[in-house]
């Protein structure tokens, strides 16, 4: 791979492809018609115009502190024309340039400019001045001014709450999907977004002492820091030139013919490595474009096919990236059901990203909306209005003295790491939403099959709570884990770990930007990252899925290794036909049309990287894809009708218990039943079949004959209860049974989604 990009530059690639093989025609052309002497100036022509170019490409690898093949080119040239070998020297011209125009498209590097990053910075506060807010430039607020911070606009210094609370949305800096809370004297940092009711603060440092300052600083140090990964064919020349170079002088010393010597670098040019290795590359990065992943250069999926360790952010990496409604919990005397519906009622005039995660929620239930009346929305708080004539408050608890009942919950929701929503009907608390931002379906495979793909170590980086992260760690069998990191600490951590191999970083948000640039190879969750982070990144996964980076490292290591094998075999090819030419068996000419053979040959080796190729997923036929999806659909909508089993638990001791209990029944014979049967009939066979293991799916088999048996003692229990409902005896068995049947379907349907539907094609 010839040359520098400044070189490239300098004389345009395809300017000079398109000269040198003109002087190459025009003399073939011309010697046909017998015009031998004006043949032999056309291909002198040409090998003189790549003499200049090559010798600029040496002279720019010994400022950079290295001799790399461009050497042997220059000699070779050079030499074709001092012994009149001028076809032989306008042959290699245009392999050279033929090698700079793939290696303009290969490795051109994408621009890491991080302006989205740089433009979000804070460049307006509102200042008190006289008991009135004034807008004036950030660079005029000083330590100790008080501070207006609207709704909707940033923080744009690091400051103290001092009246009122805060509620901000801090993804800039965390990359958590959750907005955090804050009270007066709490310390809030520059660079996240007021997603709550205004509040003043007062400045503890100025613009330039921010902390949203020193990500951009942080940034901007990390990208210049960033060296460029040294190329392949630098890798071969430290042994080949020299070996070179030996041979060419000893065919000269022996012989005493400089012609013999010109022939051994004619062959010796190292095509092989100046074509194969683009070609095999630029094939990876149009298997990687196919695949929903922009790889912005050569050199990153080359590096990528070398990672060992992945750093990994959790939200919208590892999880979602959204709030989800878990559960809905309903106060004695109302149902769950009731509860979501009346909240999304009220939240469906809202915009905010809690009101529309209830929204869905209730879509996903099938649950009716009624129109709500008098809806106010009061920032930080929560949402009001009129449902079927009640009003209903959907927010933060209200202020009245904590039940036990409401004590419970916050407990509950401290455990299980959830964020609550509280409902109230007339004053009263009739129920709390608890959300919380889900795993994606498909990390656990994607990671195993980055395991499967040399990845030896898995590190998850996070803004979050360490309980947080630990559970997410927990269900992914992440190796380690760095919990409530600043964007600083990130950059850090990314570096430690690039200390020890090379590594792979994946983050989504402005936060992460730093971090990628820090890595060896930095890859962008792109369909729903931030700018910043898709423009510091070498590697964008342009679907949002996680799975698509797996695919993309199953290409960069054929890819490398197709790369390698054709460089080696060129190689290998050249050594032999140098031998023959410093016995003396081939003319430079003769030579130049063997080393072209050679070149052809390896690079038709290096389009197989073209092909797809296994690698670690599955290939799903289109039956098996269709049915997989059709079953996956089949469980987002059964998932939401699983909490009628809790629900019926919960509530045995209620009037309303049979009730629930012969829904439930009727839920499982007539919907859930019927599916799990279906499954066990048609989706397992076929992914036995897929996997080329009779037993694959016996596992889950198991887990339908225990959803079965369980299925079975709910409907004896109910032939045995009353009119007025179970007997006191069946209770504690009921209750036992429902719980039982509630975890175990929980657990199968994850169970599924991750080993099974995560499978399909996208």
């Amino acid at each position: 791979m010839a040359g520098s990009e400044s070189g490239t530059r300098l004389t345009g690639p395809v300017w000079f492809l398109a000269v040198t093989a003109g002087a190459l025609l025009a003399g073939i052309v011309l010697h046909v018609f017998g015009a031998r002497t004006a043949g032999d100036a056309a291909w002198a022509a040409g090998t003189a115009v790549a003499t200049v170019p090559a010798v600029w490409w040496v002279v720019s690898g010994l400022r950079a502190g290295r001799l790399g093949v461009d050497a042997i080119a220059v000699l070779a040239l050079a030499g074709a024309l001092a012994v009149q070998e001028y076809l032989a020297g306008a042959v290699i011209a245009v392999m050279l340039a033929t090698g700079r125009v793939l290696e303009d498209y290969a490795l051109r590097r994408a621009s890491r400019d991080l302006t989205a990053l740089y433009e979000r910075a804070p460049r307006r506060a509102r200042r008190y001045a006289q008991g009135v807010a004034q807008e004036v430039e950030v660079g005029l607020v000083r330590r100790g001014d008080l501070l207006l911070v609207p709704t909707g606009e940033i923080v744009p210094v690091d400051g103290v709450v001092t009246r009122g609370g805060a509620v901000l949305d801090e993804s800039a800096l965390t990359g958590e999907a959750l907005p955090v809370e804050y009270a007066r004297g709490d310390a809030v940092r520059s660079g996240v977004v007021n997603a709550g009711a205004a509040f003043d603060l007062r400045a503890t440092g100025t613009a330039e002492e921010s902390t949203y300052a020193g990500v951009v600083r942080l940034a901007r140090q990390t990208q210049a820091d960033t060296a460029p990964v040294v190329r392949l064919a630098d890798r071969f020349a430290a042994w080949f030139l020299p070996a070179t170079l030996l041979l060419a002088a000893l065919a000269w010393a022996v012989s005493g013919q400089a012609v013999r010597a010109v022939a051994v670098l004619v062959v010796a040019t190292p095509c092989p490595l100046l074509l194969a290795a683009p070609a095999a590359i630029a094939s990876g990065l149009s298997r990687t474009a196919r695949r929903g992943v922009v790889v912005k250069g050569g050199a990153a999926l080359e590096t990528l096919g070398r990672a060992r360790t992945l750093v990994l952010d959790k939200t919208g990496t590892l999880t979602v990236g959204r709030p989800e409604v878990c559960d809905v919990v309903a106060a004695p005397g109302f149902s769950a059901e009731e509860v979501l519906r009346l909240a999304a009622a009220v939240d469906q005039m809202s915009s905010h990203v809690l009101a529309a995660a209830i929204v869905r929620a209730a879509g996903e239930r099938g649950l009716g909306l009624p129109a709500p009346s008098e809806v106010e929305e009061e920032p930080g708080v929560g949402t009001r209005g009129l449902v079927e004539g009640r009003r209903v408050r959907v927010g933060k608890a209200p202020a009245v003295p904590a039940c036990e009942w409401m004590r419970a919950q916050r407990a509950r929701a401290a455990l299980d790491s959830a964020m609550t929503v509280w409902v109230s009907v007339d004053d009263r608390p009739v129920g709390v939403i608890l959300l919380r931002d889900a795993v994606r379906p498909d990390a656990g495979r994607t990671l195993r099959r980055l395991r499967t793909a040399g990845i030896e170590r898995v590190v998850m980086l996070t803004g979050d709570r360490p309980e947080v992260a630990e559970s997410v760690a927990a269900v992914l069998g992440v190796d380690r884990v760095l919990a409530e990191q600043s964007p600083a600490a990130k950059v850090a951590g990314v570096r430690q770990e690039a200390g020890r191999a090379v590594t792979v970083m994946v983050g989504d948000g402005i936060n992460d930007a730093p971090a990628l640039a820090a890595a060896h190879v930095g890859v962008a969750m792109g369909a729903r990252g931030s700018a910043a982070s898709t423009q510091a990144a070498d590697v964008v996964l342009t679907t949002d899925r996680l799975d698509r980076l797996a695919d993309a490292m199953d290409v960069a290591r054929r890819a490398r290794r197709i790369a390698v094998q054709s460089a080696g075999a060129g190689m290998g090819l050249s050594l032999l036909a140098m031998s023959a030419a410093a016995m003396g068996w081939l003319a430079p000419a003769a030579g130049a049309i063997v080393q072209e053979v050679i070149d052809v040959a390896v690079i038709l080796n290096a389009l197989r990287a073209l092909r797809p190729a296994r690698g670690t997923r599955l290939r799903l036929d289109a039956r098996t894809d269709a049915l997989i999806r059709r079953f996956e659909h089949e469980h987002a909508a059964l998932r939401p009708p699983l909490d009628l089993i809790r629900q019926a638990a919960d509530t045995l001791d209620q009037p309303q218990a049979l009730e629930r209990l012969h829904r439930l029944r009727d839920f499982l014979t007539e919907e859930l039943l019927p599916h799990e049967r279906a499954e066990e009939e048609r989706l397992y066979p076929a992914v036995d079949r897929l996997l080329g293991d009779p037993e694959a799916t016996m596992t889950m088999s198991r887990a339908h004959a225990e959803i079965n048996r369980l299925a079975g003692r709910l409907e004896r229990h109910l032939e045995l209860a009353g009119p007025g409902g179970p007997a006191p005896g069946q209770l504690d068995d009921l209750r036992a049974c429902l719980y039982g049947l509630y975890a175990v379907l929980i657990l199968h349907f994850t169970q599924e989604e991750e080993a099974y539907f995560s499978l399909m094609s996208g």
